[in-house]
């Protein structure tokens, strides 16, 4: 016997179960959807389906990754070293230049600062006592040396090689890199200055962070391919001047260009795969060069 619609199922009889509902959309809850994003697998609607190279994404995934499981920074137009592209790029070169020029107004306020902010290895020398200098663990000075500066005409060719070389390295390799150059060449100028001058003999400039952005000049011009002869024109007439005026510490012209020249090649020619290790493993060991001279300078002195 046939039964009538809405009428109680007879025994044995099960009533129909209903259809089991789709799951709804994250960002529309009132729409049901049977797709989910690829990438975090909440179900989108098609008006958050966004195609990607396998299935679809939801609208954050592709926003907060560019669609690509990458980071957003990822996909931003870089340098030849793999920087950044900023909008100011001379920013940090500007900051360095601020930088020397308040400590040289500040030395040229209260000369007796000159005192604990250049590069002496041991002073005064022995029988007298106490000491001041790196041996005696003023390691510091290895830095502030590098901004400070007494003469106007020393501070002014430095700030112009600077502006003139660092403007363009800057936008090439990108901020971070260039200010690892830039810190890293002055840094081994000022450790064969204290490996080889005169424990009792000052130092103190900018030309060692100066070299070694001619020698990464020299290194990323030869890697695009341009005309090398101003830059080694200059290079050349700056060694000159470095070996035959009195008073102008080598060591630190010779140190930085060294090590610009190592860290240049390392932040223009490492492979794309392993590019930042290549680059600031680069600086780490050079780093490395820089303690292990200072050690031994002052294992000399003391």
């Amino acid at each position: 016997m046939d039964q009538a619609p809405g009428s109680p199922q007879g025994p044995g009889e099960q009533a129909p179960q209903p259809a089991p509902s789709l799951p709804t959309c994250y960002r529309h809850p009132d729409r049901e959807t049977g797709v989910r994003c690829t990438r975090c697998e909440r179900p989108i609607c098609p008006e958050c389906m966004i195609s990607a190279s396998v299935g679809f994404q939801c609208p954050e995934c592709v926003r907060d990754g560019s669609g690509t499981g990458h980071a957003p920074t990822a996909t931003l137009p870089r340098t030849i070293a793999g920087g950044t592209i900023a909008a100011d790029p001379r920013l940090f070169t500007k900051i360095l230049i601020v930088i020397n020029l308040a400590v040289f107004l500040a030395v040229q306020m209260n000369n007796s600062l000159l005192n604990s902010l250049v590069l002496i290895g041991q002073w005064p020398p022995a029988p007298w006592m106490p000491t001041e200098g790196v041996a005696e663990g003023e390691w510091y000075r290895l830095v502030t040396s590098m901004f400070t500066h007494e003469e106007i005409w020393h501070i002014a060719f430095n700030m112009l090689s600077l502006w003139w070389l660092g403007g363009p390295l800057e936008a090439a390799l990108g901020r971070v890199r260039y200010l690892a150059l830039y810190l890293v060449s002055g840094l081994a100028g000022s450790a064969l200055t204290y490996l080889l001058a005169s424990p009792s003999e000052g130092s103190l400039g900018a030309s060692g962070a100066i070299f070694g952005l001619f020698g990464a000049t020299a290194v990323l011009m030869r890697r695009l391919n341009y005309d090398m002869r101003p830059v080694l024109a200059l290079l050349a007439i700056n060694l000159i001047f470095t070996f035959t005026w009195s008073g102008i510490a080598w060591e630190a012209h010779i140190g930085g260009l060294v090590a610009g020249v190592v860290v240049g090649y390392a932040m223009v020619h490492a492979p794309r795969e392993r590019r930042a290790l290549v680059q600031y493993g680069t600086c780490g060991l050079v780093l490395v060069a820089v303690i292990a001279l200072t050690l031994l300078r002052t294992l000399q002195l003391t």
